[in-house]
């Protein structure tokens, strides 16, 4: 379906000429809205979105002339058009300085009416197609820009490009901050729906009571301080993409309402009873166990399957530590373009600082360090003194022990589980090899071994070590 057209607010004080233009457009498709007088017009304007207004000439009280003067002044984007049994040049003109349109003198035939109603028609499409694609410009979503050089982001990136051109509804999983939403952004440029909408809703952002509404629209009057018709978000992606991001916190209600909407793209508005249909390409995200949620009854079993049609698993920086160099490579580009300072690398201490954090608030975390770093940074290079001490945000590392949540095999649970305990011990000891071998029983051979078959990088050793061949207990 496409947008629907705003209503068309007709004023004049004689019945049956509203009657007939009312006739008229409604006949031909459109919605209309009739009035008596001027001051009724101005009352109606001030709560509902029109197309457009055709208004008398003559009206009792108010003129037509003083009414077009009036909604030019509050809103100079609403066309007017004027029509008249007193038509002269002179009138004509008056009412264009107005601030109308056009101009139709009676009696006129129906065609010229349905002609100039078309007109603005035609005019609110281009806007609205004007807005959506203003909006995308400023969208910057790539490939590209899914950043990495570890095998896991180079399968994501695959990924990305085979499932993009499909219908596919998608259900990306991952931690705040992994980049759940460039990936969806991603796959709605890289799809055949890529020059009409995308929008994007966040769940967890808008009030429970609220979300329905603008998920799905509303009728005018349909709650307190429901004014006039508004469309919903899903007639807005009609002929796109739709992408919520945090969907595991939407209310069990509206979950079973999202699950008749992806059935067949059928929904009705808050209030209303007249069902409409969209053809959508659905995307959805969260950052929680979406498998306890369902245990703890906090989300529909049947809507997770209805969205797990293609799944994206993100995974953490920490996952990952080969990246991290490489991401902050990219954020230093980025921000030193918008920033303009002179720092193009990191020291061999920043290097090794960027290393060894566990990165809880994963790739947005980094990227907030790199562009403090950036404005605090006075040299060419970026030293270590311009990073955080990451004391805070050591406490917010992931410590809990992991679950079983039936994603995972029990392999790559427990490989996820050494990283972190080794990481978390490291930190305590300041990343001194020594110490951390002490406190995990194991000898320093054998502590370095597990760190790069974890894939854990501190950098470069500070401490002095005598080379030695492992003995027995060096065994990993």
């Amino acid at each position: 379906m496409s947008l629907p057209l705003p209503a068309v607010l007709v004023v004049d004080d004689e019945k049956n000429m509203r009657l007939s233009l009312k006739t008229v457009l409604t006949d031909e498709g459109h919605s209309v809205r009739a009035v008596e007088s001027a001051e009724d017009a101005l009352t109606v304007l001030g709560q509902e979105d029109f197309l457009m207004v055709i208004t008398d000439a003559r009206l009792g009280g108010m003129s037509g002339y003083e009414l077009i003067g009036k909604v030019h002044a509050r809103w100079p984007a609403l066309p007017i058009l004027m029509i008249t049994a007193y038509a002269t040049p002179k009138l004509a003109v008056e009412a264009i300085k107005a601030g109308a349109f056009d101009y139709l003198a009676k009696p006129f035939a129906p065609e010229e009416l349905l002609h100039a109603v078309a007109r603005c028609a035609e005019r609110h499409r281009l806007l609205h197609q004007n807005a959506n694609l203003r909006a995308r410009a400023n969208e910057t979503y790539q490939l590209e820009q899914i950043v990495g050089d570890s095998s896991v982001m180079r399968e994501l990136r695959q990924m990305v490009q085979t499932v993009a051109p499909t219908d596919a509804r998608v259900l990306i999983l991952g931690e705040s901050g992994t980049g759940k939403e460039l990936v969806a952004g991603a796959l709605h440029c890289l799809s055949n729906r890529r020059n009409a909408s995308y929008v994007r809703i966040n769940c967890a952002a808008i009030p429970e009571q609220l979300l329905e509404s603008e998920l799905f629209g509303h009728e005018k009057g349909s709650f307190t301080g429901a004014l006039k018709q508004k469309a919903g978000r899903v007639e807005e992606a009609d002929g796109g993409s739709i992408f919520l991001d945090e969907i595991a916190d939407m209310s069990r209600p509206l979950q079973a309402k999202l699950l008749r909407f992806l059935e067949d793209g059928t929904f009705t508005r808050v209030g209303g009873t007249q069902e409409l249909r969209v053809d959508v390409r659905f995307i959805a995200a969260t950052n929680r166990d979406i498998i306890e949620a369902i245990r703890q009854n906090e989300f529909r079993e049947d809507l997770f399957h209805r969205l797990n049609v293609v799944q994206f698993r993100l995974a953490p920086l920490r996952q990952r530590n080969q990246d991290v160099l490489l991401l902050a490579e990219h954020f230093l580009k980025h921000f030193g373009r918008t920033i303009k300072k002179p720092a193009r690398s990191f020291s061999r201490g920043a290097q090794q600082k960027l290393l060894s954090h566990h990165w809880p608030g994963n790739v947005r975390e980094l990227r907030n360090v790199i562009e403090r770093a950036l404005i605090l940074e006075t040299s060419n290079e970026v030293h270590s003194g311009s990073l955080p001490d990451f004391q805070i945000e050591t406490g917010l590392r992931k410590a809990a022990a992991p679950k079983a949540i039936g994603l995972e095999s029990l392999d790559q649970m427990m490989e996820t589980f050494e990283r972190e305990l080794i990481t978390a011990v490291l930190e305590e000891h300041h990343f001194s090899l020594t110490k951390s071998a002490e406190r995990l029983k194991l000898s320093r051979h054998a502590l370095r071994y597990r760190m790069q078959r974890l894939n854990i990088n501190t950098g470069s050793d500070t401490e002095e070590e005598t080379a030695s061949p492992p003995g027995k207990d060096d065994a990993p």
